[in-house]
């Protein structure tokens, strides 16, 4: 088994739904784990996991919302698929606005549904893939020298060369050896590539107010 694979989150107090709903998911060769509650669901879910949330709103013990609402504050990621027999447009809003992909009303055909799960893993895999990009660039930077890293914190507040060796009290070739070792080290062949790889893994936050418009100008 892939462990890194996404997974389709199945919640629902009905038996018949979970069982459909996930039956639906394994005949597209996705993984599907079935909870017959939210509070079952949020005491096994790992939070390293990925993938998707369909769920019921109307359940017995927390609703869909009011476990969305949990999954927020625990700095869930998964994209929401919310059903419900009771749709209204406040309600629609207010799920959007917890980060529900869509709300479907019950009940749902299989084409729809799987359609809103396309879109769900979608955005999940463009998530899921940002934080790979973003966990490999901190990693690279934590390698740095101390002397790479105070280089690479003086290029991403937008100081050039001679200003670095001038501020540090070292020669110009010293900077340079530097400026290329981190380069090399972050993988980053241009200025702009080597800030967006900084700001996208929000490294050295305090040292950005002039390197966003660098990048954009680079």
């Amino acid at each position: 088994m892939n462990l890194n694979a996404p997974v389709v989150f199945v919640v629902d107090d009905e038996a018949a739904a979970r069982e459909s709903v996930g039956a639906l998911v394994e005949s597209h060769g996705y993984r599907a784990a079935c909870f017959d509650s939210a509070e079952d669901f949020l005491a096994k879910f790992d939070r390293d996991a990925h993938g998707c949330l369909i769920t019921d709103h109307r359940m017995l013990g927390a609703s869909g919302m009011e476990m969305i609402r949990a999954l927020n504050a625990e700095g869930g990621r998964l994209p929401v698929i919310l059903i419900t027999a009771y749709a209204s447009v406040p309600m629609a809003v207010q799920a959007m606005e917890l980060g529900a992909v869509t709300v479907l009303e019950k009940p749902c055909r299989d084409q729809e549904l799987w359609q809103s799960i396309e879109r769900a893993l979608k955005l999940d895999a463009e998530v899921y893939t940002s934080r790979i990009r973003a966990a490999e660039v901190r990693r690279c930077v934590a390698s740095l020298l101390d002397e790479e890293l105070e280089v690479l914190r003086r290029i991403v507040r937008g100081q050039q060369n001679k200003a670095i060796a001038h501020e540090l009290g070292i020669g110009l070739r010293t900077v340079e050896a530097r400026r290329h070792a981190v380069f090399n080290k972050l993988q980053a062949e241009s200025l702009a590539e080597l800030l967006r790889k900084v700001i996208e893994a929000k490294v050295l936050q305090e040292e950005q107010e002039v390197g966003p418009r660098l990048a954009e100008g680079t």
